[in-house]
């Protein structure tokens, strides 16, 4: 770890302007970002007496190797800049608000000719409303009682193909809960009408389809339609058991996002009430680690910042009052900001009285048990990691700690397809945004110690690459008067926050690397490393037959305890590495499987190949057409055409033309 004093800046050299700082690892790696109206004051608080801080903050202030400073105009700008590079670098040690899953969203894909719905999660699709966030259960009675009043499509692309195929609709078909627009039941545009229905209802307005279908049901029976009569009956009953659903809580044209936290020394937990028109359509919750001494409203700023940031330009999720326990940081900035975001006023404020306030103690309650059930399980989860983490420590008797480790594996069949998969670990879980996958090609897709080699050279090949990229860059921006540099690009920064940099393929090297096999792949691996002149970073091998871990030029292995957390981890890791590789192999196996004699001609893409089929209707009909004749098919012109010619007549095709494409795992003709 290393020492701040050797970094510490000359408190002369800080300014006391406000602004934005980052620390950096001894990899060039941002871990840490933070704004201060002072930033003489805040830095010298990391320096002075880095014993007296907080044991995450001291950990931060001992991972990293320097710090900078960006200074700007206002408190406004320091807010953008500190978010927009939050999100651009996504700091370990800075408090992150990240869900501890993904809550379901009841969704309806207006984009598509015939709307369906359906249960979505993650990241938001063009072309779709949303309602929610609700809770698993809720969401599944929902949409199955609402189908029976608004029966819209809710199947995949897959069945709604094949009944239109056949003619004959799904089981919901049958049973009244889907219109059936596959088969003809109902038009397109009724059928969105419906979809546009359901929405309005979701969007709350359902008294206007109660008392629709309330008068129609008294028509029904003044005129002895009792069956009809008992099925309006019936519908009422669903919308008004899914409207009740959803408790009045206050005014009805009240939309607000209700917040209140819970925490402690180390952790916080934050939890929201979404009320749009006036009832509680959702409800989310967080918890994280708190890494500096931060207050209430230090963490409220943070959240607001990060919630309403990720979910900028999407229709309707910001409201117009955020209700809040206590006044955040730079209160008057952070409206400001919002509102741009909404592109109408939004009120950030601390309810004092009244219904509001009654509902913020029950969130508030919420987020008291939520933190208490986070602690309760995972405590034993962070034990056994830190255990496992130690344990592998020392039995490998390493001189650091592992914070990072990287497993490779190679994935083929009798040599063919060769392929190489990385996966990483941080702190003993995974993080698969820096997964990779090789293609092992030529002379090292021979055995697996040469597809070995290959791979782990061209992994930290590409680390040193990037990293003389990084040298010459401070290089040329070393001058002086560094802060005017930091200034300038902090004005570019400020005037594009949404357009995040591009991001580094293998920022920094792991401390450990473990591969897939025995003490060959191991002597591979570290010979790979050696010639590249890669240091610090340690290479075992985990073999399969006895679980023994091999160590590079060692003729015995390390045998692990078969209870051993450490050997579970590395079993863990091993097998993830695996399951990566052969999915990407399968993939790879699967595409050279499905031959076809189009496939080698120059220039001849996908879509171009289907519009020849289907001009000509086999390969045979495509080599006996003359140039001028595939000009015809769309997209061919008359060099391409040209170019399928002399490929059918001189070139690898002439003998191929008379093989079908064919699929080699299901034996199905593609092409004749």
């Amino acid at each position: 770890m290393a020492d701040p004093a050797s970094y510490r800046p000359q408190t002369g050299e800080i300014p006391t302007n406000p602004g934005v700082y980052r620390f950096r690892d001894p990899h060039g790696r941002v871990i840490y970002v933070g704004k201060a109206k002072n930033l003489r004051s805040r830095l010298n608080s990391y320096f002075a007496n880095p014993a007296g801080l907080m044991p995450k903050t001291y950990a931060m202030v001992h991972t990293a190797s320097s710090v900078e400073w960006t200074v700007v105009g206002s408190e406004l700008e320091s807010l953008q800049l500190e978010y927009t590079w939050i999100k651009e670098f996504a700091p370990r040690f800075n408090v992150m608000f990240r869900d501890d899953k993904s809550y379901p969203y009841l969704a309806v894909t207006m984009g598509e000719k015939y709307p369906r719905v359906q249960v979505l999660r993650g990241d938001r699709r063009k072309g779709t409303r949303y309602f929610g966030p609700y809770t698993a259960g809720a969401i599944r009675d929902t949409m199955d009682t609402l189908l029976r009043v608004f029966p819209v499509r809710s199947c995949s692309a897959g069945v709604f193909k094949r009944a239109q195929a056949s003619g004959r609709p799904c089981l919901l078909g049958y049973i009244d809960k889907c219109s059936a627009p596959c088969v003809g039941r109902i038009s397109a545009e009724d059928h969105r009408a419906l979809a546009e229905d359901f929405c309005t209802f979701m969007g709350g307005e359902a008294k206007p389809f109660v008392n629709r279908l309330e008068r129609e049901m008294a028509t029904a029976v003044a005129e002895l339609d009792y069956e009809r009569a008992a099925r309006l009956r019936d519908d009422i009953v669903a919308l008004k058991k899914v409207f009740e659903r959803n408790a009045v809580v206050l005014a009805e044209g009240t939309d607000a996002d209700v917040f209140a936290l819970h925490e402690d020394e180390l952790e916080a937990a934050v939890q929201v009430f979404h009320v749009r028109g006036g009832r509680i359509r959702g409800q989310r919750g967080w918890v994280v680690e708190k890494v500096e001494d931060s207050t209430t409203p230090e963490l409220l700023e943070h959240l607001l910042q990060q919630v309403y940031g990720d979910e900028a330009g999407v229709q309707g999720r910001l409201p117009r009052e955020v209700l809040v326990p206590a006044e955040p940081s730079n209160a008057a900035e952070l409206a400001q900001w919002l509102s741009g975001l909404r592109g109408a006023r939004v009120d950030v404020r601390v309810p004092q009285r009244g219904d509001k306030a009654a509902l913020m103690s029950t969130v508030r309650e919420n987020a008291e048990h939520a933190l208490k059930l986070h602690k309760s399980r995972r405590a034993g989860d962070l034990t056994m990691r830190s255990q496992a983490l130690q344990e592998l420590q020392e039995a490998l008797e390493l001189p650091v700690a592992l914070l990072r480790i990287e497993c490779f594996d190679i994935s083929h069949v009798q040599g063919t397809n060769m392929v190489g998969s990385m996966v990483v670990v941080e702190d003993g879980l995974p993080k698969k945004s820096d997964y990779r996958k090789f293609t092992v090609t030529g002379a090292a897709a021979t055995d697996d110690t040469a597809a070995m080699h290959d791979v782990l050279t061209r992994r930290f090949r590409h680390y040193l690459e990037e990293k003389s990229e990084k040298s010459e860059q401070a290089a040329a921006a070393a001058k002086p008067a560094h802060q005017a540099v930091l200034e300038a690009a902090t004005a570019a920064a400020i005037t594009d926050s949404t357009t995040p940099a591009p991001r580094n393929k293998f920022a920094y090297p792991p401390n450990l690397v473990v591969v897939d096999g025995g003490k060959p792949q191991v002597n591979a691996a570290a010979r790979a490393l050696a010639e590249l002149g890669i240091e610090d970073v340690y290479v075992v091998g985990l073999a399969k037959r006895l679980e023994e871990v091999w160590l590079p030029d060692s003729d015995f292995p390390v045998i692990l305890p078969r209870a051993s957390a450490g050997l579970y981890l590395l079993q863990r890791i091993r097998d993830e590495a695996h399951r990566f590789a052969i999915t990407f192999h399968r993939q790879k196996r699967g595409k050279a499987m499905t031959v076809s004699a189009l496939d080698s001609v120059p220039g001849l893409g996908e879509s171009k190949r289907k519009a020849l089929l289907a001009e000509f209707g086999s390969v045979k009909g495509i080599k006996a057409a003359t140039a001028e004749e595939l000009t015809g098919a769309k997209g061919i012109g008359p060099a391409l055409a040209a170019a399928i010619v002399q490929h059918f007549t001189t070139g690898d095709g002439a003998d191929a033309a008379t093989v079908p494409a064919v699929n080699m795992t299901t034996g199905e003709i593609l092409e004749t």
